[in-house]
């Protein structure tokens, strides 16, 4: 093979590298990375800087991936900032306060957790409101109810809970005292959602819907069923962050859980997932809740103000959104001169 061919392959795969979606996301990854591996010193860059981001990037970006496949599909859920307390609840008054086995209490939790999404799918597909006003109204329903159950049953805002120490070991458990489980079922989940996009049939549906709603009805697809199970799959990783946090901390809050409203949308964003619909990946979500959380543990290595980390994050948010745009809008001028 001569050397003017392999130059001319070698120009195509870093043209292609190029115009992918998630080489942005990436560039921002590497970028914030070395600016807080700078300011926040070896401390940032050892165990201790690594534990402290991934661990907050488990949490969020197990409720990130579903929220991303609904952005997808041209939907919002803001329920899951209600769902995670109320998950985290329900095995606290299960398995604390009522002495019911550990298993009893988890399933109590994740079952709250598809049972609001169901209900979330459903109301968005049988009526014509638009989702992120059906689950503003959904969360501000969970949240009352999360609350007067716990004052009603238990006199109190907040439940404390012994876990099993099986179930302490699989949910709750730090690795070497600072790596959290978590990391691993976030793995887990990543690859999981990674085939329903990316290799099956569904992932395809997914696009359709978020693409033309209409023409993808029209084509065959169950868009309503495929709308329910999405919702129903975000109401299930928000309720097992609920229950993973009530087995890490032993504690049950009704006011947890907020934060993960708009962190899990602004890691899905940074991500490369249009908020239009029809365009996003799994790769990008997930250097997107990286980013996010290199962001958010680099202000307090950095020894930066809280006000200047709000500002770092919002900058970032806005920079991200460029920048993925114009990567996608390069990709497809480079594509369109092709044809």
């Amino acid at each position: 093979m001569s050397s003017s061919t392999q130059n001319a392959k070698a120009k195509v795969s870093f043209g292609r590298l190029i115009r992918l979606p998630e080489t942005g996301s990436f560039i921002g990854f590497v970028v914030v990375y070395i600016f807080f591996a700078i300011l926040g010193g070896a401390v940032f860059v050892g165990a201790p800087g690594w534990s402290s981001w991934l661990n907050i990037a488990a949490e969020v970006g197990i409720i990130a991936l579903p929220v991303g496949l609904l952005m997808i599909a041209g939907e919002f859920d803001i329920s899951v900032g209600s769902i995670v307390p109320a998950s985290s609840m329900t095995v606290a008054m299960l398995s604390g306060h009522y002495d019911l086995p550990a298993t009893v209490g988890i399933l109590g939790g994740l079952a709250v957790g598809v049972s609001i999404g169901f209900v979330n799918g459903l109301l968005v597909t049988r009526t014509t409101i638009p989702s992120l006003i059906v689950t503003i109204g959904v969360m501000f329903a969970v949240m009352g109810l999360t609350l007067g159950f716990a004052v009603l049953l238990k006199g109190s805002t907040s439940v404390s809970y012994v876990p099993h120490p099986t179930a302490k070991f699989l949910l709750g458990q730090f690795i070497n005292y600072m790596f959290s489980v978590a990391i691993f079922w976030w793995l887990a989940f990543v690859a999981f959602f990674f085939y329903i996009l990316h290799i099956s049939p569904l992932g395809n549906w997914i696009f359709a819907v978020g693409g033309d709603r209409e023409s993808a009805r029209n084509a065959g697809i169950p868009t309503s069923k495929v709308t329910i199970g999405l919702f129903m799959a975000s109401g299930f990783c928000a309720a097992f962050v609920g229950v993973a946090q009530v087995m890490t901390y032993q504690q049950a809050q009704v006011a947890g859980g907020q934060s993960f409203i708009f962190n899990s949308i602004m890691c899905v964003v940074i991500g490369g997932v249009l908020l239009t619909g029809g365009a996003g990946s799994i790769i990008g979500i997930l250097l997107g809740t990286m980013t996010f959380a290199v962001v958010n543990q680099g202000v307090f290595f950095a020894a930066l103000d809280p006000n200047t980390g709000s500002i770092i994050v919002g900058a970032l948010l806005l920079i991200a959104v460029v920048s993925n745009d114009s990567f996608r809008k390069f990709a497809i001028s480079a594509a369109s001169k092709k044809t």
